[in-house]
């Protein structure tokens, strides 16, 4: 009696084998090369191959105990840290103030705001060299962090956008209409009630701007050079386990961040 379907209407799940078993193939494709690298990392070896044919931990020394790697390091932190501070509040603004517009003026408004993510790269790349070059900004932190801002404003406005349509706009009211300012309003009611999205906005915006490497390619250099444009370089010059290792170190830090962006949000108060 377990095996009937309860409705003429109910999907068994072995009517959705082919679903499952796609759903599969595409989250092997897109986990299998990164867990490939791990042990990649480990290779003794002075080139990429998999699987090693014997393990060392020689190239995750050769990365911390690089000055070069340990400074391009610092220059992507910094520049990642710089653009998230900058971008989370102008984006959570704009999205805000969309929200409130008439929505053929909002619609308008919002395609200007995404268009960094429309455009390609290499193209933004070109115009940013040669106006940094006259503003004398090309390699410079500076310059890289506002690159980086403009790239990851639209995902900040967009997650922002998402957390503001499912806020009850009625508290806010409430709360200006008890003597509250708008100000007031935002950053005691509505702030604390999208956090989730806040945090989510900012995730994105750090880690869109530590991963990008076409536009560092054409502004950075030396000193100035970003952690992934130093592996860009590896991967073409020497093609050694060093780049596995510093992937590696950045894989792990990032499921690290995750995990601990749920623990905390489960226990943050208020949260479902």
């Amino acid at each position: 009696m377990l095996m009937r379907a309860a409705t003429s209407t109910q999907i068994r799940h072995y009517q959705r084998l082919w679903l499952y078993a796609l759903c599969a193939m595409i989250f092997g494709f897109l986990v299998i090369p990164c867990v490939m690298i791990i042990p990649m990392s480990l290779s003794a070896s002075n080139y990429l191959e998999f699987p090693p044919r014997a393990w060392s931990l020689r190239w995750y020394e050769a990365f911390f105990g690089s000055p070069e790697w340990m400074d391009s390091l610092w220059v992507s932190l910094k520049v990642a840290t710089l653009a998230t501070l900058i971008a989370t509040p102008l984006g959570t603004a704009a999205a805000y103030g969309l929200s409130r517009l008439q929505p053929a003026v909002a619609q308008w408004l919002r395609l200007t705001f995404l268009l960094p993510m429309i455009v390609p790269n290499i193209l933004v790349a070109i115009g940013v060299f040669f106006v940094f070059a006259k503003l004398g900004l090309n390699n410079t932190i500076i310059g890289l962090a506002l690159v980086d801002t403009m790239l990851v404003l639209p995902f900040v406005l967009v997650t922002v956008t998402s957390g503001l349509q499912s806020f009850d706009v009625n508290l806010e009211l409430a709360a200006r209409s008890l003597g509250a300012s708008r100000f007031q309003a935002v950053m005691t009611v509505t702030l604390p009630q999208i956090r989730g999205s806040l945090m989510a906005g900012g995730l994105f915006a750090f880690v869109t701007a530590f991963d990008e490497v076409v536009i560092a390619l054409f502004i950075s250099s030396g000193g100035s050079s970003t952690l992934t444009r130093r592996m860009f370089s590896n991967i073409r010059d020497q093609v050694d386990p060093l780049v596995a290792a510093v992937s590696s170190v950045l894989i792990l830090t990032s499921i690290v961040v995750l995990i601990g962006m749920q623990v905390f949000k489960r226990r943050a108060p208020g949260e479902s």
